[in-house]
């Protein structure tokens, strides 16, 4: 069985602080998180290829990342930052484009979460950047919280030709057991044929040290009745995810939420879907190995 880590992280922090990883609870993840952490795990998982996702809003961290990835048999494709709102966006993606690794950006994302406007999507700046992704042939990935799933579902009406991936399948509160309003706005996006939903980030919305399998699986089986197969994909969010689990149980307890499924089915989540929409084929001749890449 093939297997895509369609979201992962890596930060060093001796080249840039990450802020948000603040407070006791988050402690364990104030360290470095390097390429060689992420292929001991993956490899020892049987993972073949990844998918690279950012973590701050620093412009220097995506040429970071798209270096890393030339020289990585392991880093399939990056999700990258950059400005929605900036009136030169355009120019700003072929930029990133040209870089050494260019080849390998396959998407864009920004920390809605953190937007106090909760129709920050729809903001006039934010769609006309949207367009511009869509126009880069470019994915995008949503990491919003459930209140902001709504505005979600209006800015994927608005833009048709982009393909957004929601990540973490919306921070469900998994460790309130709550499912409404969640599940009725996430159907809502998944109503739309442009969205795609990662399967990732759900152990760490539960209770960190007592969740089991139960209580996921009403959220998994919500974005599977949703979404369906063809439109649902892995992702470990390591190292976050470490918070609450191991990689090797992340792999596990996704394996037994996808039970129900046929093996054509559950091929499509462990790997063909995100093979599909991030592009998961070798990159333009342009982009160059790099040695000795830095991350952030």
């Amino acid at each position: 069985m093939t297997i895509i880590d369609a979201h992962h992280h890596l930060w060093d922090l001796d080249v840039r602080d990450q802020e948000w990883i603040e407070g006791p609870e988050l402690a364990p993840l104030r360290r470095s998180f390097l390429h060689h952490d992420l292929e001991a795990e993956a490899r020892e998982a049987g993972v073949s290829a990844t998918v690279l996702v950012q973590t701050v809003t620093v412009a220097e961290e995506t040429p970071e990342f798209l270096a890393l990835a030339a020289a990585s048999d392991l880093i399939g494709a990056v999700v990258g930052w950059t400005d929605l709102t900036s009136p030169g966006i355009a120019d700003e993606l072929a930029q990133l484009r040209s870089l050494p690794g260019g080849g390998f950006l396959r998407g864009i994302r920004h920390q809605v979460q953190g937007e106090a406007d909760p129709d920050w999507l729809t903001r006039p700046e934010v769609l006309r950047g949207l367009r511009a992704v869509a126009a880069a042939g470019l994915v995008y990935d949503l990491l919003v919280l459930p209140h902001q799933l709504s505005a979600a579902t209006r800015a994927a009406a608005a833009v048709p030709g982009l393909t957004f991936v929601l990540d973490h399948l919306g921070k469900p509160p998994i460790a309130s057991g709550e499912l409404e309003p969640w599940a009725g706005r996430v159907r809502e996006l998944a109503a739309l044929p442009n969205t795609v939903c990662k399967l990732s980030g759900m152990a760490t919305e539960a209770d960190w040290r007592s969740w089991t399998v139960r209580d996921l699986r009403p959220y998994a089986d919500t974005v599977q009745d949703a979404f369906g197969p063809r439109r649902l994909m892995f992702g470990s969010d390591w190292p976050v995810s470490t918070l609450a689990a191991s990689y090797g149980e992340v792999l596990d307890f996704t394996g037994e939420l996808l039970t129900a499924l046929t093996p054509v089915e559950r091929d499509e989540v462990w790997a063909r879907t995100a093979r599909r929409v991030y592009r998961l084929t070798p990159v333009a001749a342009s982009a160059q190995p790099v040695t000795s890449p830095r991350t952030g």
